[in-house]
């Protein structure tokens, strides 16, 4: 057919969040080394337009508000020609590794992100 397969979607989003992250010098592998895992919780994803075959894909990422013992990302992703393919939307909850029970989202997370929600008087800390 010509077209990205859909179950590639999902791995877009997980690589969206991935380098979000790290633009702001935050790395999973780190986390779940101070013993906090983040495991998807829900995934949303809706098709506007295939991707196809050697498109080239940008993908946008935004925290939709601030951490607590879950955290909210939306999606989009678009082609060369700045066409919107796909919008989605997972929820992550921040979980010990050791008992694996939920947790707060871990303090330098919540450091990092703060600047992006103090403006808008969102942060309920």
């Amino acid at each position: 057919m010509g077209y990205v397969y859909y179950g590639n979607y999902a791995r877009y989003y997980e690589i969206g969040r991935v380098e979000a992250l790290r633009s702001l010098n935050l790395h999973y592998k780190e986390m779940e080394q101070s013993g906090v895992m983040m495991p998807v919780y829900d995934l949303n994803c809706k098709f506007h337009l295939p991707a196809r075959y050697d498109d080239l894909l940008s993908i946008s990422v935004k925290i939709v508000r601030p951490p607590s013992v879950r955290i909210f990302f939306e999606y989009e992703i678009r082609n060369q020609d700045k066409l919107l393919l796909n919008t989605g939307s997972t929820t992550l909850v921040f979980q010990n590794i050791q008992t694996g029970k939920l947790c707060q989202c871990p303090a330098d997370l919540q450091a990092k992100l703060r600047p992006f929600f103090v403006s808008n008087n969102e942060w309920l800390a």
